[in-house]
């Protein structure tokens, strides 16, 4: 029997069973549908981790200050007898003496001269025992000048501070929280922000401490509409005002835990003297040469804070390691989806092959017809495979397009999706392989019959 009479034959069957193929296939329109919304949403995912991690640097290092790190060295276990272990000051990364004193002499802040980081000698009791206990844990700009100084293989290092502030501005009725930054103007090297209109905060800013700040676009729109409107015009942040020198382009992501497109930023001094105060929680950001230098990078800074503050305990984390680990939990979702998608598959490969053995039974006498007319058993197995190829692709079909009809659906629930052609190339050959492997059986089966039993089969 030649193909296309094959063809016409095997049109002719599903012609007449509409409503039964139909039937047949809602296992595979089900698990095609599943196919293409899980790519759609793993890809989003992936899109949204990319977007999430786009503004900083992957050689970023971020080191942070938490309390309920710190172990119990002061109680009891510190250095007994009022000294350091081995009599000795810790060794410094670079392996020579006491850091040097940046320009300006001091800790930011912190009181006394002489040591970094605020360090001073302590009258009475103890030596260096004193030192350690008036240390202040909290990270200042002058711990990023003696990393700056003393770590190699870096190309810039920042410190930043947020906080959330009632800000009144433009023609607000009332107050709305917004997250406000201080930065000084390396954060734009290791965020990579950029600006729509204006400048960022500047070196004077950072000296004079000036009431200026730099806006998001989320910021610009909601309360101000436009860029234009915006610019040089005046935000009240805790009841102080601040002039906008300049307005960001959108971003869309998240750098440190910040959006840049809802925060505010203002010079660091001037956020620490009027807005954090003493409750300022700073993040150190070093960008390291290459990303190949992060674990030295991290090791060196570890090594420079210790010498800095001594018996205080950083966490220093590299943005590299959170953007791996944040792409392969999104991996391990999609994996997770499409594994589900395929026990739908296998459900809706059971029932074709359920339908096609129901149909083996009840055209068992067509069967012995078509043998007694000289078709043989490839042709018969080639009938029913060919049969159920073309369920299961109409099945992919029709699935292939209710999942993209669903895309838009889903987007209205704050969930990215974003279309994939390997979504829809998926989908189509699990429905084949399915048809296939589920069909094989069945037609198998068929082709097996004897002519004789077959056509005297009631």
């Amino acid at each position: 029997m030649r193909f296309s009479e094959l063809m016409g034959l095997v049109w002719v069957n599903i012609m007449e069973n509409k409503f039964k193929v139909l039937l047949t296939s809602l296992g595979i329109i089900v698990g095609a549908a599943t196919i293409v919304l899980v790519i759609a949403i793993g890809q989003g995912g992936k899109a949204d981790v990319a977007d999430q991690f786009k503004n900083l640097n992957a050689g970023a290092v971020e080191v942070s200050y938490d309390p309920n790190m710190q172990g119990l060295e002061n109680q009891g276990g510190g250095f007994p007898g009022g000294g350091m272990p081995g009599g000795g000051m810790p060794a410094m990364p670079s392996g020579g003496g006491m850091p040097a004193m940046p320009s300006g002499g001091g800790n930011r802040g912190g009181g006394g001269g002489g040591f970094p980081g605020g360090m001073m000698m302590a009258g009475g009791g103890g030596g260096i025992a004193g030192v350690r206990s008036n240390v202040d844990s909290t990270l200042t700009y002058s711990d990023v000048e003696e990393i700056a100084l003393f770590v190699p293989d870096i190309t810039t290092a920042t410190i930043s501070a947020s906080g959330s502030y009632a800000v009144l501005g433009y023609d607000m009725e009332e107050e709305e929280e917004y997250t406000v930054v201080g930065v000084y103007p390396a954060y734009t090297e290791v965020s990579n922000l950029e600006m729509s209109m204006g400048d960022f905060i500047t070196d004077d800013d950072i000296d004079e401490m000036g009431r200026v700040c730099v806006i998001g676009s989320d910021v610009c729109s909601e309360i101000f509409g436009s860029a234009a409107n915006a610019y040089n015009n005046v935000l009240t942040i805790d009841d102080r005002d601040y002039t906008i020198v300049g307005i960001l382009e959108s971003m869309g992501t998240v750098s440190s835990g910040v959006s840049p497109d809802s925060a505010i930023y203002l010079p660091y001094t001037t956020a620490e003297k009027y807005l954090f105060g003493k409750e300022i929680d700073p993040i150190i950001t070093v960008l390291a040469e290459d990303v190949s230098d992060v674990e030295a990078v991290m090791e060196n800074v570890e090594i420079t804070l210790s010498s800095i503050h001594p018996g205080v305990t950083y966490t220093i984390t590299d943005a590299g390691s959170s953007m791996e680990a944040a792409t392969q939990s999104a991996n391990t979702m999609s994996l997770l989806l499409i594994a589900v998608a395929s026990i739908v598959f296998i459900v809706g490969g059971i029932g074709i092959m359920n339908v096609l053995f129901v149909s083996v039974q009840e055209r068992t006498r067509e069967i012995g017809i078509l043998k007694a007319l000289g078709c043989s058993r490839q042709n018969i197995l080639m009938e029913f495979l060919m049969e159920s190829n073309m369920i299961s692709t109409f099945g992919g079909i029709v699935g292939v397009v209710i999942g993209s009809a669903l895309m838009p659906v889903l987007s209205q629930f704050s969930m990215r999706v974003e279309a994939s052609a390997a979504g829809v190339v998926m989908a189509l050959l699990f429905a084949i392989i399915t048809g296939t492997l589920f069909g094989f059986y069945p037609a198998a089966k068929a082709a097996a019959l004897k002519p004789i039993e077959a056509l005297n089969h009631e």
